[in-house]
């Protein structure tokens, strides 16, 4: 049986159910770990806060982090319920996970290695984790680094970045495999914008440390 972390955005968090199910069901462990940007943007919209990103991360000041969290709380809960009663939903920093604060973030955190005990007796007793990318602070976390973080925490074999982008576009064109070195010079020069940077961050930290990564149809390899 293969371990696999799963992680998805906010604009795909619902519209990947099935192929969420279809791994576990293929007898996987499967971990899903989920963003909400396109929610949390339009909550921070509503109640009047700014949104700026730095390196694709969000900018959190207090109040937003308070929108943050109960954004993520309301997604964990909606998705959970779309995955049936074998899911199970987490708040990170109720679970321990733990994160590098980035004062020139705000409330920002870059996530630690982790290997919660309640996540591992969750598949030890067959049911999906679903996890919200926050850290013990509260920190808010982006869910492409948490996700990477998990998976090496955990060994897992596999993690899935599950996006509303066929992959890693180089110039108009999706990238099949790329090796970590090349994906790093690539970050370095700066032609890069918007998710992809965390994601990629996030799929080479865990190339590097054993874990097979792929960004929708690109492969992440060491």
């Amino acid at each position: 049986m293969s371990r696999l972390v799963v992680k998805v955005g906010g604009a795909v968090a619902f519209s990947a159910t099935a192929q969420i199910l279809a791994l576990a069901c293929e007898g996987h462990e499967v971990v899903v770990v989920h963003g909400a940007g396109p929610q949390i943007l339009g909550r921070l919209q509503r109640a009047g806060l700014e949104s700026e990103f730095v390196g694709g991360r969000r900018v959190t000041s207090a109040a937003a982090l308070t929108v943050v969290r109960q954004t993520l709380a309301t997604v964990n809960a909606g998705l959970c319920v779309a995955l049936g009663p074998t899911a199970v939903g987490f708040l990170g920093d109720e679970i321990g996970l733990r994160a590098r604060r980035l004062p020139e973030l705000g409330h920002v955190g870059a996530p630690l290695p982790s290997r919660p005990d309640v996540i591992e007796g969750t598949l030890a007793d067959g049911l999906l984790p679903v996890v919200a990318p926050l850290a013990v602070g509260p920190l808010n976390v982006n869910a492409d680094e948490m996700a990477g973080a998990l998976a090496a925490g955990l060994e897992a074999e596999r993690i899935l970045f599950l996006t509303d982008v066929p992959g890693l576009l180089v110039e108009g064109v999706v990238v099949p495999k790329i090796e970590v070195d090349d994906a790093e010079a690539l970050l370095e020069r700066g032609t890069l914008q918007g998710g992809i940077l965390p994601k990629l961050r996030a799929a080479i930290a865990a190339a590097r440390q054993g874990v097979e990564a792929e960004i929708g149809a690109t492969a992440v390899v060491a």
